[in-house]
């Protein structure tokens, strides 16, 4: 099929390097322009149109598609079929009807449950048990469209990191399996009945609130890992928990428990298992309490 291929982040490279891998016609990538990052504010290209070009395809990265001039370069490819995963651009319904078969997206999430931008995250802090991916038709609602195929996994004690990149190599595969098989599914309208929305994740959330349970605390810092990252402060010092575990101990909220920072959250406690004082590199707890003391009865805030 010829298709054209729209994403931006990590999340959408395996789905353009396996539709490339099973030969289809990439007619054009398209990602969001580079972005100015590092100390040196140097446009960086990101990591949908590194691989893209590194592959030698087309890659095209306008501002926005609700131009003439957009719809008349996307119209002008020709596509079959258009593939969508992060792109992060709203695509207008000149565009969804531009190819014919459509734009299909990849979802990571088991629809209708966690529309929206940050599926992921919101699954671990809600305590989902299983999350997966959705290859869903789009179309004008904030994925609302209807599914193609899914493929669920195990939530377990994966942090938001791990299961995106697990989840983004399942859509990569439900993707080219539904492209081949496309003619003999037929689309199933999303049920009315438990819709979530996953709002857009914004830096804050990561400041770890130790006034909920332990439970809510180790799945507030596996979801905000490795962005924005969980943390808590002392004495002005930020401290980055990338993983923790539960434990038994109670106390008064937020206060350190014992020698080896076991910190109390309004039901139980949990102990940081890897650690990052700002300004050092993340570390085991051990090695990070040879250099640092945090004392007891310390209130972190």
């Amino acid at each position: 099929m010829r298709i054209v291929i729209m994403g931006t982040p990590d999340f959408a490279v395996p789905t353009l390097q396996t539709l490339y891998d099973r030969g289809h016609d990439i007619a054009a990538v398209y990602c969001q322009p580079p972005r100015a990052a590092g100390r040196g504010k140097k446009l960086r290209p990101s990591p949908m149109q590194a691989c893209a070009e590194k592959l030698g395809l087309t890659v095209l990265h306008p501002e926005s598609l609700k131009t003439a001039e957009a719809q008349s370069q996307f119209a002008a490819l020709q596509p079959d079929i258009a593939v969508v995963a992060a792109y992060g651009l709203i695509l207008p319904q000149v565009v969804l009807d531009i190819p014919r078969h459509g734009c299909l997206n990849v979802h990571g999430s088991l629809l209708p449950r966690w529309r929206g931008a940050a599926p992921v995250q919101r699954a671990i802090l809600a305590g989902d048990e299983q999350t997966g991916v959705t290859i869903m038709q789009m179309e004008a609602g904030l994925d609302t469209g209807p599914m193609l195929t899914k493929a669920v996994t195990q939530i377990a004690d994966k942090n938001a990191g791990e299961l995106t990149d697990e989840i983004a190599k399942m859509g990569a595969q439900l993707m080219a399996e539904t492209l081949d098989d496309l003619e003999n599914i037929s689309p199933e309208p999303q049920p009315e009945t438990g819709v979530t929305y996953a709002k857009k994740i914004e830096k804050a959330e990561g400041h770890i609130n130790f006034e909920q349970s332990a439970i809510d605390v180790e799945r507030q810092i596996r979801a905000f890992t490795p962005w924005p990252g969980a943390f808590f402060e002392v004495d002005g010092v930020r401290y980055r928990v990338h993983s923790a575990q539960i434990l038994e101990q109670n106390g008064m909220a937020a206060t350190v428990l014992d020698e080896k920072l076991a910190i109390a959250t309004d039901d139980g406690a949990i102990r940081p298992i890897i650690i990052q004082k700002a300004g050092k590199p993340a570390m085991p707890l051990a090695d990070f309490l040879r250099g640092t003391s945090i004392a007891k009865g310390t209130v972190v805030t």
